[in-house]
């Protein structure tokens, strides 16, 4: 008898890249469907973005298209979006107001220029000291500011808003659990489009929130002298906008490199980024960054994982404010409301607010990333935010290393019987611990032979070498020696260098 072996094997699953993407009907139809979502909710926040900033819209929205284009293909996380940003808008707004357009694509030039320099530097390896606690207020603070965003279309507005929000979130919540054929947002922006068009119903539309432009990018060179009075005008924002920009790429790339379970190059994402302002700058774009609302659509809520999305988000972006223009501004605003909202809800980390949650975390850790949150939404800057961030867990950690250290005192006779007192010093010696240190000796009662022993510390820095030099120094007005032993190489480098020349405070 013979027997039959039945081998069932598991369908292959494609790795997201360019090339897999193109010999795969099913995931080039995500890229493509994902990349005309993001378009579409690319057009009012890039209009908006140009009103804070001061400019024509069509400034904000060829600065996306360019932006977009490029950091598909010089970017070093692909799916993520880059385009017109708030954040770059609040920093060159000042430019605009005081100099005018041309000062302001000086500005753009020289901060892309900035970030390819940073970028080559090795800014993106800064990312390893931004603690887990920061990105966590980072994404609940994005969060709330994407909601916030969207009030101001939910006031003042007629009734009718209200259930056409309802219906698209209803839509985006119910449809992926019948089909995933089609993205949800979408379905829902046509959806409700449809309805508005059909209905004759007279609410806020795209259209509503500026003119769209009818015409292609031309070239653009700025109009400004070459001089140094002018490199004193915009270097200052122009590091801003740099600095700013690739803070909030980089913190991107990170985000979505969790969502995807995939690393990315920060460096090449740096230099990308300045390279895409400087292609903007030359259309006369307003600079921008990643987007972070945006680039949740495309990889978590429409599920594109290339390059592809990013690329025909600012490809379909074009095509539908110059080509479609009549027809987009149509779109009522209900409808990006509705996907917005729900990018809102599902960017928020609920998990990290449960009380199960903060009573096992560590208070240190929710004061992080509560300040985080606060000074971003306050403020309406995640780079501002996240510094703040940073310094508050740098703080609080060298507060807590700082309570680590002890000093344990031990008093021993010599061969010739004579006492000398032997402090044992535990723990790391920086400016926030060795500044205690100084209190930890008895100098009154101590005999006239002293031993420091740091053979399970280290020197750190200067304060430690001054508060042992400020030891050494009231033992000797006392008529008594101070030896210091236990240094380990580094240390004793460092504080041979350093003992003596410091001024005592």
């Amino acid at each position: 008898m013979r027997l039959g072996l039945l081998v069932v094997t598991s369908p292959q699953v494609l790795e997201p890249t360019v090339r897999n993407a193109l010999r795969s009907p099913r995931m080039l139809r995500t890229e493509v469907l994902a990349g005309l979502v993001v378009a579409l909710a690319l057009i009012p926040e890039a209009i908006s973005f140009s009103i804070i900033a001061g400019v024509d819209p069509r400034v904000g929205l060829f600065a996306s298209f360019t932006m977009a284009v490029s950091v598909a293909f010089l970017g070093g996380r692909p799916a993520m979006i880059s385009a017109a940003t708030g954040a770059i808008a609040l920093v060159i707004a000042p430019v605009v107001r005081e100099h005018g357009l041309d000062h302001l694509v000086a500005t753009v030039l020289l901060g892309g220029m900035l970030q390819v320099v940073l970028g080559l530097a090795g800014v993106a390896r800064l990312m390893r000291f931004v603690p887990r606690s920061v990105m966590v207020g980072f994404v609940n603070a994005l969060a709330i500011l994407i909601f916030l965003a969207q009030v101001p279309h939910m006031i003042d507005v007629p009734w009718l808003v209200y259930p056409m929000i309802a219906i698209g979130i209803a839509v985006i919540v119910g449809l992926p659990r019948v089909t995933d054929v089609v993205p949800a947002p979408l379905v829902a922006i046509v959806a409700l489009t449809a309805f508005t068009l059909l209905a004759a119903i007279n609410v806020p539309t795209v259209g509503d929130e500026g003119e769209l432009p009818e015409s292609l990018p031309s070239l653009f060179f700025p109009d400004v002298p070459m001089t140094l009075e002018t490199l004193r005008i915009i270097a200052p924002y122009a590091l801003a906008m740099a600095l700013v920009g690739l803070l909030e790429s980089l913190l991107t790339a990170k985000l979505v490199d969790d969502i995807t379970d995939t690393r990315s190059d920060k460096t090449r994402e740096a230099c990308g980024q300045g390279v895409a302002n400087i292609v903007t700058g030359f259309f006369g774009g307003m600079g921008g960054c990643a987007m972070i609302g945006q680039t949740m659509i495309n990889v978590k809520a429409s599920g594109a994982r290339t390059r592809i999305s990013t690329f025909l988000a600012g490809v379909f972006l074009l095509i539908l404010v110059v080509g479609l223009g009549d027809v987009v501004a149509l779109i009522p605003m209900a409808a990006l409301v509705a996907v917005m909202v729900m990018v809102s809800v599902g960017t928020f980390d609920w998990h990290s607010i449960k009380p199960r949650t903060l009573r096992r975390m560590p208070r240190s850790e929710t004061v992080v990333m509560a300040s985080t949150v606060v000074v971003t939404v306050l403020s309406h800057n995640l780079a501002i935010g996240v510094v703040v961030g940073v310094l508050v867990a740098m703080t609080l950690f060298a507060r807590r290393v700082a309570h680590l250290t002890e000093t344990r005192r031990e008093l021993v006779e010599d061969r010739g019987g004579r006492p000398t007192a032997v402090y044992h010093v535990t723990g790391e010696l920086f400016f926030a611990s060795s500044n205690d240190l100084y209190t930890q000796f008895d100098y009154a009662t101590d005999p006239r032979d002293v031993v420091i022993d740091l053979t399970r510390s280290h020197i750190w820095d200067a304060s430690t070498v001054a508060s042992l030099d400020a030891i050494t120094t009231k033992y000797a007005r006392a008529g008594k020696t101070v030896e210091i032993i236990g240094l380990d190489a580094s240390s004793a480098e460092r504080h041979q260098r350093l003992s003596g020349s410091l001024p005592s405070h």
